[in-house]
């Protein structure tokens, strides 16, 4: 049994008193988290102290890079749209299902991860099964979906089961932690280019989702979040921001939709699982219009995987 007990003594120290970690410290941090090799008290502390401090862009490297060694590797020799799913809906219906299925019908492969039920929340999974494509658990599943040009949906367990034992100490000490934010950061796919989706619902969040893009040479697509989620309000576009290779792109990037609404978009009135289903199918049949701010961000998609998928893989592993 290892010890974190060091780590805390830097980190723990509240928000103003506490030191942070270098990107090798936090690495060797989350790896024993993840590991199991320190107990469960060391773990609710690490949880709380890390809430209280935030993290550093160098510590989110590291832990990131923990994560991603203990993460199932899904090979594509095609570039691949990965969405990261954590947050579900509480008062707007989560479109997350209806942007990775316009993706899909737009030629590319995309796939979805997060818990497979949030008791809180209406989970992306569970819209998902509702719309009968049931979470998939390994990389030859994953194809599957894809050679039939639909989104794959994949559970943190499957993708590592040590990270989604640390998101579930959520539910015993009341908040979110690390592993929430290196979830979001989670790079499955393995030979191709990929454009990860990311999201914030603080501008001091965005900032340091901004610097990690730079620091490790990633193509991502980050906006202020519907509810937490990385897919654009329905009723009005966000500011959306693409980097490729860890440069922002400006021509790939878009402003908020700023003055009034013109009109507001047809939406179910109902936010369950079933009634997001019926809608999500609507739209991806035709039967109903897209939401124009989704549609933007689909094209912004399309055109930043365009680009990254024609260009030599330039991603660097986190850490480096």
């Amino acid at each position: 049994m290892g010890s974190i007990k060091h780590y805390l003594k830097e980190i723990g120290r509240g928000a103003v008193g506490a030191r942070s970690l270098d990107a090798d410290q936090a690495a060797d941090l989350m790896a024993q988290v993840l590991d199991g090799q320190v107990t469960d008290l060391e773990i609710g502390a690490f949880a709380l102290a890390m809430r209280i401090k935030g993290e550093t862009v160098e510590e989110l490297i590291g832990f990131a890079q923990a994560a991603q060694a203990r993460c199932l590797s899904i090979p594509s020799e095609q570039p691949v749209v990965v969405i990261p799913s954590y947050n579900g809906a509480r008062r707007l219906p989560n479109l997350v299902p209806l942007l990775a299925l316009r993706l899909a019908q737009e030629g590319l492969r995309v796939l979805v991860h997060g818990p497979r039920h949030d008791p809180t929340r209406v989970s992306s999974a569970d819209i998902f099964a509702a719309l009968g494509l049931a979470p998939v658990a390994d990389a030859g599943s994953v194809h599957e979906r894809w050679s039939r040009r639909e989104p794959a949906f994949i559970s943190t367990e499957a993708l590592s089961p040590a990270l989604q034992r640390l998101l579930d100490v959520r539910w015993v000490v009341g908040v979110r932690n690390s592993g929430h934010t290196v979830a979001k950061l989670l790079q499955p796919i393995s030979g191709a280019a990929v454009l990860r989706l990311a999201s914030h619902t603080h501008p001091e969040f965005g900032k340091l989702m901004a610097e990690f893009a730079q620091r490790t040479g990633a193509d991502l697509m980050l906006l202020r979040g519907t509810e937490g989620e990385a897919v654009a309000d329905p009723r009005r576009c966000p500011k959306i921001d693409q980097w490729l290779g860890g440069q922002w792109r400006a021509d790939l990037s878009c402003p908020a939709q700023e003055g009034s609404l013109s009109a507001l978009p047809i939406l179910p009135t109902q936010i369950d699982a079933a009634s997001t289903a019926v809608y999500t199918q609507a739209v991806a049949s035709g039967e109903q219009p897209a939401p124009r701010p989704l549609e933007q961000q689909v094209g912004l998609v399309l055109r930043a995987l365009a680009q990254a998928g024609a260009a030599p893989s330039r991603q660097r592993t986190v850490g480096d």
